[in-house]
């Protein structure tokens, strides 16, 4: 993790300001025929190393859509998408399945912590998933990574013995045990009481600001969308603003 760090902070010494991410008229249609509807118009977005966006708009807008597109969970009709410098189009499913793992990390609105395993085994799947096996050095990491969030002495809980908020730390040290350039939220706040919803996005600015982690969220909360560096707002498929978070307030 502090590796990560010192090579964000040597690439901004060395003016590196090359997006983590591009979306160049990003379409996307579902349904046959008739029936086909185009759900995004033709969407650019580009996200910078250590920034923190905020993704707003009412429901339906094709927020969500959107973000999946962005974790290469789901295809683009048409339109370009570089992660990390890498033009995504012409990886098979194997190669999109090991780079999605290696270069971007979830945060949901429900943990979706395995309630069989404990929080440091939670904490290791994205690695076992990778590397195959468990190593010392995944344990390591992993409880490294359980003290950095404030849970060190839970490292043998189940998620049931946690509170939603704890469950919600997890997992966000989950998607960031792997140091991933670019780390996805989809409203993970939402499912939390105003306190927890503030301890959960001040870690997650934490990690920003001190690795370098760019992050995009998508939420409804006014208040943490105004904490952000930018705000995007998404409306019937397009995007009808991107100004810095403090021009929305």
């Amino acid at each position: 993790m502090a590796e990560q760090a010192s090579v964000t902070r040597e690439a901004e010494r060395e003016g590196d300001a090359r997006p983590v991410l591009e979306l160049q008229g990003i379409v996307k249609e579902f349904g046959t025929g008739a029936g086909r509807t185009r759900v995004l118009h033709g969407i650019d977005l580009q996200v910078a190393p250590g920034e923190l966006i905020a993704i707003i708009g009412p429901s339906g807008s094709g927020k969500s859509t959107l973000l999946n597109i962005i974790g290469l969970l789901m295809p683009a009709t048409e339109g370009s998408l570089r992660l990390a410098g890498q033009d995504v189009a012409a990886m098979d499913d194997a190669a999109l399945t090991r780079f999605r793992g290696e270069k971007i990390g979830f945060v949901f609105q429900f943990h979706h912590l395995i309630s069989g395993l404990s929080a440091a085994e939670n904490l290791m799947m994205p690695l076992i998933i990778r590397r195959g096996r468990v190593t010392d050095d995944m344990r390591d990491r992993a409880r490294a990574a359980l003290v950095e969030v404030g849970l060190g002495s839970k490292m043998d809980a189940r998620p049931g013995q946690m509170s939603g908020g704890e469950q919600q730390r997890v997992a966000v040290a989950r998607a960031l045990i792997g140091n991933p350039p670019l780390v996805l939220a989809d409203e993970p706040t939402g499912n939390l009481d105003t306190e927890n919803s503030e301890k959960i996005f001040d870690l997650m600015r934490s990690y920003n600001k001190e690795r370098g982690t760019a992050i995009v969220i998508v939420t409804h909360d006014p208040r943490i969308a105004d904490r952000c560096d930018r705000i995007v707002r998404v409306v019937d498929g397009r995007i009808e603003a991107d100004a810095p978070a403090e021009v929305h307030t």
